[in-house]
């Protein structure tokens, strides 16, 4: 196989992979009332409690308007606690409630899951060197855009 059609390849499996994983990822989490978006919301606050809206916008890559969109089908659903930022009158810190912990808890482990399953196979040499690609590719997304 020539460059040009090896890279299309790549890409192409790149783009089919990243759609399988989050329509798998999706079903699971829709099985606990929850969507892609949210449950990606609740796995990075449980690592990062306290973040305001702002940090989690940029921590997700995602508009500032659709975090709040987000946190408030969040907090409807007793999710989250929206706690003032000392110092600062205009920023909230975002916290989990215990319901969310557990939520996220689950989440974690079916990830870990989901990890082992789409991995089996797939030796530690090859992931590695398959890392290293994918970082590679990221930083030239980034420096491209």
């Amino acid at each position: 196989m020539d460059s040009a059609a090896l890279r299309t390849r790549f890409v192409d499996e790149l783009s089919k992979v990243n759609r399988q994983l989050r329509t798998m990822f999706d079903a699971r989490v829709r099985t606990r009332g929850l969507t892609l978006s949210r449950a990606r919301l609740l796995m990075h606050l449980a690592k990062n409690e306290g973040a305001t809206q702002s940090e989690l916008a940029s921590a997700l890559e995602i508009e500032q308007a659709s975090v709040v969109t987000l946190l408030d089908a969040l907090q409807k659903k007793d999710l989250i606690l929206r706690c003032a930022v000392e110092g600062d009158r205009r920023a909230n810190g975002i916290f989990l409630t215990g319901k969310a912990r557990e939520e996220a808890d689950a989440i974690f482990g079916f990830v870990a899951e989901l990890r082992k399953q789409i991995l089996a196979g797939v030796d530690d040499d090859d992931l590695s060197v398959a890392t290293r690609v994918l970082e590679q590719v990221s930083r030239n997304i980034g420096a491209a855009a």
